[in-house]
C-alpha cells in the first residue's frame, strides 16, 4: 500500500508496530537491525522528498530515527560527587582556608550524612545495594545503603538514583583523606525500560575531606535569610587552581568496544541525515524538516559528549538549533510554545556545557571570597522548560526568576529532583499555575529557602486528571495523611489539599508566596502549621 501510495498514515504505522516486533525478536531477514534500519530510511527518503509538506511519511521518519538514535544498553553518564574529586565537607562550621576549594566539590554537611547520586542516560531499574557496591573507611558499615529512585512517579524506574554515605564520627579521620569507590552493575540487575542492563561495570572513586572548624563564613543554610535583589551578588571569578575542578561536571565517557562500534554506526547514521536534511531545506521551507534537522543535531552531539572514541570535536550545533527552533516559532505559530519549550532545554544544554559561559551565569552570594556561597543566575532567560540538570548536581544556590515558566502536566521542573545539594532557590515572577508543579522539590531534602513570589498560583483551576478522583484527600494516596494534625479553626483544610501534599515534605526556614493569588492570610496561617521549621514567610520573621 505504500508503494501505490506514499501518503497513507494506517499503512506507515501498520509497518512500525510489525517492524518492531521483527527486529525485537530477530527475525530471519531482520537482524542485524542496522541493515534493516539503513534500508528503511532509504525507503521513508522517497516518500520525503517526492512531497516534504506531507507529514504521512514523517511520523515513520521520525519513529525511524528513535530507533536510529536509541543505544541499547544504558549508560551511567553523571556523578556527584564528581570521579575523582575531592570533597571537602565541613560540619558545624565552615570550610579551612587551608583546604583548596572548588566550587563542584565543597558543602556544608549538618545531617552527618554525604549524598551520592547516579545519573543515567535513560530511566533504569534495580539500582539496590546487590548492584552496587561501595568501598570505604568512613561509611557505617552497619548501615545498608538504601537506593532510592529520585522521580515523580511510582514506577520505580528514574535517570537520578540517589543514596547518602554515613559514616560514624569516631571513625572519621579528620583532615585526612578517606577514600570513596563506588562500583557499579556487578549484576544484571539495573536495567533500562526496554529491558537492556547496564553495558559493562564501572565504577568511580572520590575523597573525602571532614572538617570542623569554626565559622568564619556564613553558610548558604545559616544565613539570617535569603534576599534575591541583585546588590547580594558579586561576579564570580576563577581562580586558576579551580578552572580545571570544574571540568569534574563532564559527562562520564564510554569506554566499552561492543557499545562503541553501536555508537559510531548510530552517529553516522545521523551525520548522513543531517547533511540530506540540510539539502532539502536548501530548496524548501518545511516546517517538519527544520524539526526533524533540530533534533538529528541535538541527538549527534548527545552522542559524541558520550563516547569518548568518536571523533573528539567541540559540541558547536546549539547555535544552529537555536536559530531552528527560533524559525519554527515564526513559522508555525500554532505550535510555538512547544518550540519556546524545545529552545528552552537546548540554551540551557549549551550555557551549562560550556565552561566560559557557564561561569558568566556565577555569582557569590553576600561574601565576594571565591568558592564561597555560589549561586548559579538563569534570570531573563525566557526559559519556559528546565532540564540539563545533570550538569547541575553540585549546585546548592540557584535563581531562574524573571523568566517564563509555567505549569504543564508536572513538567515544569522535571529533572530538579536530581539536585540533592540545592537548598536555596528562586522561582519568583513566572507563570507557574499551581502548586503541583512544585512536585520535583519534595525530593529536595536539602532545600530550606524557596522563592515563589509574583506567579499565577490560584489564577487557574487546578488539573486533577492526574488522580482517580477530584481530590487527592479521597485518593487512596493520601490515606495515610493525618489531617487533624493540622485543622485550624475557621479553615476549611480542604481547600489547600494541593498546598499540603507539596508542602508537607519539605523542610523550609524561608517562603515567598506573596504576588499569587492564593496568597491569602489564611493559606499563610496554614502553610506555618504545616511547616514548623518555618522561620520567615513573605520576608517577615515569625514569632
Amino acid at each position: 500500500m505504500i508503494n501505490g501510495n506514499f501518503s497513507n498514515y494506517s499503512a506507515w504505522h501498520n509497518r512500525s508496530v510489525l517492524l518492531s516486533h521483527l527486529l525485537e525478536n530477530k527475525v530471519e531477514g531482520y537482524f542485524p537491525k542496522e541493515k534493516v534500519l539503513t534500508e528503511e530510511n532509504d525507503l521513508v527518503h522517497q516518500a520525503l522528498f517526492t512531497d516534504p509538506h506531507d507529514q504521512s511519511g514523517w511520523f515513520y521518519h521520525h519513529w525511524l530515527l528513535n530507533q536510529i538514535v536509541k543505544i541499547e544498553t544504558p549508560l551511567l553518564v553523571y556523578t556527584w560527587p564528581p570521579p575523582g574529586s575531592n570533597l571537602k565537607v565541613s560540619v558545624d562550621g565552615c570550610l579551612d582556608d587551608s583546604l583548596p576549594l572548588s566550587p563542584i566539590t565543597s558543602f556544608h554537611l549538618k545531617t552527618g550524612q554525604i549524598p551520592v547520586v547516579l545519573y543515567f542516560s535513560e530511566a533504569v531499574e534495580g539500582v539496590n545495594s546487590s548492584t552496587i557496591t561501595l568501598e570505604s573507611s568512613i561509611h557505617d558499615t552497619n548501615t545498608e545503603l538504601i537506593w532510592s529512585p529520585l522521580s515523580t512517579n511510582n514506577s520505580g524506574r528514574a535517570q537520578a538514583w540517589v543514596t547518602h554515605l554515613s559514616f560514624p564520627e569516631e571513625k572519621f579521620h579528620f583532615s585526612q583523606a578517606n577514600p570513596v569507590k563506588v562500583t557499579i552493575g556487578h549484576s544484571e540487575g539495573i536495567k533500562s525500560i526496554s529491558g537492556f542492563t547496564l553495558s559493562h561495570p564501572t565504577y568511580f572513586e572520590f575523597i573525602v575531606y571532614l572538617r570542623t572548624t569554626a565559622p568564619h563564613h556564613a553558610d548558604l543554610q545559616s544565613l539570617d535569610m535569603i534576599t534575591w535583589g541583585d546588590e547580594n551578588f558579586h561576579t564570580y571569578e576563577v581562580h586558576p587552581k579551580e578552572s580545571s575542578q570544574l571540568k569534574l561536571s563532564d559527562p562520564l565517557k564510554s569506554s566499552d568496544d561492543n557499545g562503541s562500534m553501536a555508537y559510531r554506526w548510530n552517529a553516522e547514521t545521523i551525520t548522513s541525515e543531517i547533511a540530506l536534511f540540510r539539502e532539502l531545506l536548501s530548496v524548501t521551507d518545511c516546517k517538519i524538516g527544520k524539526l526533524t534537522l533540530a533534533r538529528l543535531l541535538t541527538a549527534l552531539d548527545a552522542m559524541i559528549s558520550y563516547d569518548k572514541t568518536l571523533e573528539s570535536k567541540e559540541v558547536v550545533h546549539f547555535e544552529e538549533v537555536l536559530e531552528l527552533y527560533s524559525d519554527l516559532v515564526k513559522l508555525d505559530p500554532p505550535h510555538s510554545q512547544f518550540y519556546k519549550d524545545e529552545h528552552s532545554l537546548v540554551l540551557l544544554q549549551q550555557l551549562t556545557s560550556n565552561p566560559e559561559s557557564f561561569l558568566r551565569h556565577c555569582y557569590n552570594y553576600r561574601d565576594p571570597s571565591p568558592s564561597r556561597n555560589i549561586c548559579l543566575r538563569l534570570c531573563n532567560l525566557s526559559l519556559s522548560r528546565i532540564g540539563s540538570v545533570k550538569q547541575l548536581l553540585w549546585i546548592q544556590m540557584l535563581d531562574l526568576s524573571h523568566n517564563q515558566l509555567r505549569s504543564i502536566e508536572g513538567k515544569l521542573l522535571l529533572g530538579l529532583e536530581a539536585m540533592q545539594l540545592l537548598s536555596c532557590l528562586n522561582l519568583s515572577n513566572n507563570k507557574i499555575g499551581s502548586f503541583s508543579a512544585l512536585e520535583p522539590l519534595k525530593q529536595l531534602q536539602s532545600l530550606r529557602a524557596l522563592n515563589i513570589s509574583n506567579n499565577e498560583i490560584g489564577a487557574h483551576s487546578v488539573g486533577t486528571r492526574r488522580y482517580l478522583c477530584s481530590s487527592p484527600l479521597s485518593h487512596t494516596a493520601g490515606s495515610d495523611w493525618n489531617f487533624g494534625e493540622f485543622a485550624i479553626d475557621g479553615i476549611d483544610f480542604t481547600n489547600y489539599w494541593e498546598a499540603f501534599s507539596i508542602f508537607k515534605d519539605l523542610k523550609l526556614t524561608q517562603l515567598e508566596i506573596i504576588g499569587n493569588v492564593v496568597a491569602g492570610e489564611k493559606i499563610k496561617l496554614f502553610l506555618v502549621k504545616v511547616m514548623p521549621a518555618l522561620r520567615w514567610l513573605d520576608g517577615v520573621e515569625l514569632q
